[in-house]
């Protein structure tokens, strides 16, 4: 004898395979859950890896909390008792001044042509950049050294430029190129003049507008390069412990730094930082687009149901004289639905883990057939598409998927129950 309830028995008995038109639609209503639970699955792992790679990212290079002069077109005299002030708080994990400025950069090769380009270049204090970045922890081939004239660039900017570590590079300041503009023609014609450095290594912080676009020097030779007074710096770069506590440690701060004298920007305040608003607004709107792929298989259910419950009209009526009461009658056909659903929901996640474990494999096969790349980095800001699964975002469809299916099958098994045993034998 069967242990399970005979509601459940019965049910799965008549879901066996049969050559039936019923057990095609239960295939497609089963088919059609599986695609919606692994369609929504994949794409709001994807978004939400997405968001923690950019997050992480675009946190791990810049400051979660920036100080600068009150009057933002002159740079931090004297930052260094900013610098006391701001490191006393206990919300604050390191500091570290910095400059940055856009320059032109051309290459110096021992053969062949040289190239221009127009990178962002940072001065950073080697000595405390790593309290506030993971730029000295990001070196993939040289050394983190800016002494003398040193410099690292990113690996993006490397291969742009056909450059590699020991190669010279000439960097020409935005004051020198007025200068020499404002003098050409002139008799007293000044020639733009650079400042030569050498590539002591290359980084990678994972994000390819930042590895495509930035070129790191000591404070001191940024200083020097774009005439700035010694003991001055553009900003303070300020980590936090948690960099969604910003606000609040930045009210903090303000209360003890003159405010006449400087003002705070936190990540939020960013520019960069909208796109974290719109990929949690996309992920939102994905999801209920998607959805109506469950709404689709919800209806298969409903068809098959009703088609179930009129061909098997005599059965029902043949339970209620042996003593079925209508809550059983209930059960059984409701049974199904939820058989459907856990078949579907299982086999669709299932389908989903398996699909997001293979998912750069995938895109390296199509690239090879379509002869094209499907994940740009320049468009994309990823080398490799990101994935994170996130339990409440399981939970929630799957759920979600499950409730459809069980909702969909409860009409036609309400009406199942309802049925007169008399009307129901006289049934043909």
């Amino acid at each position: 004898m069967s242990r399970l309830p005979y509601e459940a028995f019965l049910a799965l008995r008549y879901l066996r395979p049969r050559r039936t038109f019923v057990s095609v639609i239960t295939v497609i209503s089963v088919i059609g859950v599986l695609l919606g639970v692994a369609v929504l699955i994949v794409v709001i792992a994807v978004m939400s890896g997405f968001d923690q790679q950019w997050r992480d990212c675009i946190l791990g290079f810049n400051a979660h909390l920036t100080v600068f002069s009150a009057e933002r077109d002159q740079p931090l005299l004297h930052y260094q008792a900013a610098m006391k002030i701001v490191s006393t708080n206990a919300g604050v994990v390191g500091v570290s001044p910095f400059i940055h400025s856009q320059v032109l950069a051309k290459t110096e090769p021992d053969n062949g042509k040289f190239k221009r380009s127009v990178p962002w270049l940072f001065g950073v204090d080697a000595a405390t950049v790593g309290q506030v970045n993971n730029l000295p922890t990001s070196i993939i081939s040289g050394d983190f050294n800016l002494t003398d004239k040193g410099i690292v660039i990113g690996r993006d900017y490397a291969s742009i430029n056909n450059l590699d570590v020991g190669d010279r590079v000439a960097i020409y300041s935005p004051s020198s190129l007025e200068k020499a503009e404002a003098t050409a023609g002139k008799t007293n014609a000044e020639a733009a003049l650079a400042e030569d450095f050498t590539v002591r290594g290359i980084f990678d912080v994972g994000f390819p507008d930042y590895n495509s676009q930035i070129v790191v020097a000591s404070i001191d030779d940024t200083r020097e390069l774009l005439d700035m007074p010694d003991d001055s710096a553009q900003a303070l770069q300020v980590k936090l412990t948690d960099p969604f506590l910003s606000a609040s440690v930045a009210a903090k701060l303000s209360a003890s730094l003159p405010s006449s004298k400087y003002v705070m920007q936190t990540w939020q305040g960013d520019p960069s930082s909208v796109i974290f608003s719109a990929l949690a607004t996309e992920k939102e709107m994905m999801f209920y687009m998607l959805f109506f792929i469950m709404i689709v298989a919800a209806f298969g259910i409903v068809n098959c149901q009703i088609t179930f419950v009129v061909q098997k009209t005599r059965e029902i009526g043949i339970l209620k004289s042996l003593g079925a009461s209508s809550r059983q009658v209930l059960l059984i056909f409701l049974s199904q639905s939820v058989i459907v659903g856990v078949l579907g929901v299982g086999l669709g996640l299932s389908t989903a883990l398996l699909a997001l474990h293979y998912r750069n494999e995938f895109l390296e096969f199509m690239r090879r057939v379509t002869q094209s790349n499907l994940l740009p980095p320049s468009i994309y800001h990823v080398y490799e598409l990101p994935v994170s699964i996130q339990v409440p975002d399981i939970v929630r469809i799957c759920g979600t998927a499950f409730a459809a299916c069980v909702l969909a099958g409860l009409f036609p098994a309400w009406k199942a129950s309802r049925l007169p045993p008399v009307e129901a034998l006289r049934h043909e």
